[in-house]
């Protein structure tokens, strides 16, 4: 599942006529790149949800084979539209991604899938010094059995790169319709049930005007 439906808040003016999943870096859409990382690791079936100019993104979609569009007509956050989508993504765990980030590196897909790692969560992360750009606390600590812990206090060693494999059992039992992942993931950190890997490469947020022109010069080698 790919998370396309928030309004882009941090690009500025540059959401104003276009939804961030929609905004170029390196002659195509951020979302074409999420969802090439989808299909070049082997994965059959996509569900992108939209609500924010929510009409761009399904006309840029119809020719995409295996992808579903799933509108919302309110937000429901990574976890609402999660459990909104289960009926179209089927049983099973689930690959979630967030479209706003840019991979310098392997496929960060593949590197979920070929991991060892078990768990109910198993969260893609990055070290700081991988992350160019990035002046962030950090968001979660790497215990040597893979096992996550949150930040507490003032910074943390590795960064959440919005790329997870999740076991979305249990996640109907969350009593909000709008909610964050961060709600489930609580549940799961409580339990030990949430685990970890590094990415070998490099990775930059493109939540902004400067993470978009990051990205763009990375990729073009400037």
């Amino acid at each position: 599942m790919v998370f396309a439906a928030g309004f882009g808040t941090r690009m500025k003016a540059l959401t104003r006529h276009s939804p961030k999943p929609m905004l170029d870096v390196a002659g195509k859409p951020l979302l074409d790149h999420a969802l090439d990382h989808v299909f070049a690791a082997g994965l059959k079936k996509a569900v992108v949800n939209t609500h924010y100019l929510a009409p761009v993104i399904k006309a840029h979609l119809s020719d995409w084979p295996g992808v579903d569009v799933l509108h919302e007509a309110d937000i429901l956050e990574t976890g609402g539209g999660l459990r909104n989508a289960l009926p179209v993504l089927g049983l099973g765990p689930v690959v979630t991604m967030n479209p706003d980030s840019v991979f310098l590196g392997p496929n960060p897909v593949v590197s979920l899938l070929e991991s060892d790692e078990t768990a109910k969560a198993l969260l893609l992360l990055v070290e700081k010094h991988n992350a160019p750009g990035y002046t962030g606390n950090g968001d979660f600590n790497l215990r040597p059995n893979g096992r996550i812990t949150r930040r507490r206090g003032a910074i943390a060693d590795y960064i959440y790169t919005g790329v997870q494999i999740i076991d979305p059992e249990g996640i109907e039992s969350v009593a909000e319709r709008q909610f964050s992942l961060n709600v489930f993931w609580d549940d799961l950190l409580a339990n030990d049930a949430v685990h970890g890997i590094l990415y070998p490469g490099r990775w930059i947020d493109v939540g902004t005007p400067d993470g978009l022109a990051r990205a763009n010069a990375e990729l073009s080698g400037n």
